[in-house]
């Protein structure tokens, strides 16, 4: 039971704390390696919920409360994840609708853009150093990856691409 409530606490805090599904994923690393996965685990987590369609964050919950307690943990950490962001979106629109056409509502949102990339960046950057780090092939897949994306091709395609020619090359080794 004690699992059970850590897990709910921490992926309340996290959904409370984050401002979207990229953002949480940063804090989560901090929270739940060494508490829940290990931090092979956590990056397994995130490859697998980038794949499959849906939300990468609520997979991200369902992986990793699954690891630690079960169906009845994943269950728990996916309603942690679903309950913040349900009442604060209700509150948010019930007020934004009401707000709508004031011109600091567009600039609050203009300046949180840049703040969330680097965040996001931030965030890759340490799973990049904890997944291999900087080596001929994950600097030439990390490459690849951007140029592939900057092109428009699917980032489901280009992360499930990778993963296959890390069976081809690294399997060898």
């Amino acid at each position: 039971m004690n699992t059970l409530l850590q897990l709910f606490w921490t992926f309340l805090k996290v959904n409370l704390l984050s401002t979207s599904g990229p953002a949480s994923v940063g804090l989560l690393y901090s929270e739940a390696i060494g508490r829940f996965v290990t931090e092979a685990e956590f990056v397994q987590a995130v490859g697998f919920s980038s794949v499959l369609p849906g939300s990468d964050a609520l997979q991200l919950a369902m992986y990793i409360g699954y690891a630690a307690g079960g169906i009845t943990g994943g269950l728990v950490a996916l309603t942690a994840s679903i309950l913040p962001p349900t009442v604060i979106i209700l509150g948010v629109t019930m007020i934004l609708h009401r707000l709508r056409r004031e011109a600091w509502v567009n600039s609050f949102v203009e300046g949180l853009t840049p703040a969330i990339a680097v965040l996001m960046v931030f965030t890759a950057w340490k799973i990049f150093e904890k997944g291999g780090g900087i080596s001929w092939f994950g600097g030439s897949v990390a490459l690849v990856s951007f140029a592939a994306m900057w092109r428009k091709i699917p980032e489901r395609l280009v992360i499930i691409l990778a993963g296959i020619l890390g069976v081809i090359f690294l399997s060898a080794s």
